[in-house]
């Protein structure tokens, strides 16, 4: 049976405007495998503790603190959870900031080049620790505002050169080659 490619659309809940992605990856990425995948196309730090969540289990590297039961997720694969057009995950990353995000399957494909790859997107990542989707909100608002009192110590937390519209798909996909996520080609059997 030939593998299959998933085209995944990554949405930050709640972000307005949306900060999306729209990536490939084989049907066989282990979840472990696919966090580093979302780390690099979101742009996060890979800094804080992350889980999947299908609407009845969260499923993770289970840890002593763990306050709800989790799944061991070391195993499993992303077309366990992905199986047709329309199916949805959710990935929760920084349990303080509670970034979630709604993976949903856009296409199953026979064929294609190499995976992981990142097609499209929208929107820089927000900088690490600024307090989930409101805090962000609240980050622009400061930023925007020359005249608030905290905008110049905002500016150099952020940095001089943040701009919230920014997204490079280039520099994610050369950063996915750089990471080594096992890229694979898949192609059609009559090839």
């Amino acid at each position: 049976m030939a593998k299959k490619i998933l085209q995944i659309k990554i949405i930050l809940k709640e972000s307005k405007p949306p900060i999306w992605r729209r990536f490939q990856v084989s049907q066989d990425t282990l979840l472990p495998d696919l966090h580093k995948i979302i780390q690099t196309v979101m742009g996060w730090t890979n800094s804080h503790l992350h889980q999947f969540e299908d609407g009845r289990t969260y499923y993770a590297l289970p840890s002593e603190d763990d306050c709800t039961p989790v799944i061991d997720y070391s195993n499993l694969v992303i077309g366990k959870f992905l199986k047709k057009e329309g199916d949805t995950l959710v990935y929760e990353y920084d349990f303080g900031d509670g970034w979630e995000h709604l993976l949903k399957l856009e296409n199953v494909l026979d064929s294609g080049s190499k995976v992981p790859v990142c097609l499209a997107g929208k929107r820089a990542c927000p900088p690490e620790d600024c307090g989930g989707v409101w805090g962000y909100s609240d980050l622009l608002e400061i930023l925007a505002d020359l005249d608030h009192e905290e905008h110049e110590s905002f500016m150099e937390w952020v940095g001089d050169d943040f701009d919230p519209d920014y997204f490079d798909i280039n520099e994610v996909n050369e950063l996915l080659k750089e990471d080594d996520f096992g890229c694979i080609t898949i192609w059609d059997d009559e090839d």
